[in-house]
């Protein structure tokens, strides 16, 4: 079965949230108590994560994938320019109107890990273990001129191609050369329903992250993982922020940066939802 045949089963939920916001989310698992919480990256979505949430069901698991603030019909953020921090108190803020308070297992996976990094520091005992697959590491240690660089360049090809463009243009730079093309299909079908404004948020987000600083300062257990092919988060940047946060890289062979979907068996050993 192909991915977009697959998240059939999985269909968008809405939670209210105490402040009025709202955020869409995916749930697979048969137990009482959330396990695992998993965050998406900049041009992708809940369903990202299908090849996890299959993983999940039938099993004494309980797993989240959320649309991030502005993504899907998830409410945007406040801010024009948000930090980390907004998206982090939202995460909570989402877990508290579903009614977990155990600590999880917090997965992030590209952008998703800058938002789970600073989820992890601002409520550590919330998070039994954090999980960064294919981390983006943020630019916020950067030059100005480098910042500013690689945000306008991301934005100005949003405003060029528009998300439809976008995803058939980057679509395949997210897997590894060869890719079947359903794989190549599911990661076009995410990136081309982007919503233009959400994206512009979380490629500020992005622009100022500092995951390095975030995971440098945590106790909890951290796995930092990644594929031998992505060119978006290399493997040696993945490297540098495992480093940071005093473990090993995982290697999670010939994948690309869309491991999740390339690399389930790998991705869903790291997890623990084998």
């Amino acid at each position: 079965m192909t991915p977009l045949q697959a998240l059939a089963a999985f269909p968008l939920r809405p939670a209210a949230l105490a402040d009025g916001a709202c955020v869409s989310y995916r749930e697979a698992g048969s137990a009482t108590e959330v396990t695992h919480v998993l965050l998406h990256g900049i041009g992708s979505a809940s369903g990202s994560w299908v090849r996890q949430l299959e993983a999940a069901q039938g099993k004494a698991l309980r797993v989240l994938a959320w649309d991030a603030p502005g993504y899907g019909d998830s409410t945007p953020v406040a801010a024009e320019w948000p930090s980390a921090d907004d998206y982090a108190a939202r995460l909570w803020a989402w877990l508290d109107a579903l009614n977990v308070h155990a600590p999880v297992t917090l997965v992030g996976h590209s952008l998703g890990a800058l938002m789970a990094g600073r989820a992890a520091r601002l409520a550590p005992s919330r998070v039994q273990r954090l999980v960064l697959i294919s981390p983006a590491g943020g630019y916020g240690h950067a030059e100005a001129a480098v910042r500013e660089q690689k945000l306008n360049d991301r934005l100005a090809s949003l405003a060029r191609l528009g998300p439809q463009g976008m995803a058939q243009a980057r679509g395949a730079a997210m897997l590894s050369p060869g890719a079947p093309d359903e794989l190549v299909e599911a990661v076009r079908q995410s990136m081309s329903q982007v919503i233009p404004a959400g994206y512009t948020q979380a490629a500020r987000l992005l622009a100022h992250g500092t995951l390095v600083d975030d995971v440098a300062a945590l106790g909890c257990p951290i796995a930092v993982a990644s594929g031998s092919a992505d060119g978006i988060t290399t493997p040696a940047a993945c490297q540098k922020v495992a480093q940071a946060a005093g473990v090993s890289w995982n290697d999670l062979g010939s994948a690309g940066h869309a491991c999740p979907l390339e690399a389930p068996g790998q991705v869903n050993t790291l997890l623990g939802l084998h």
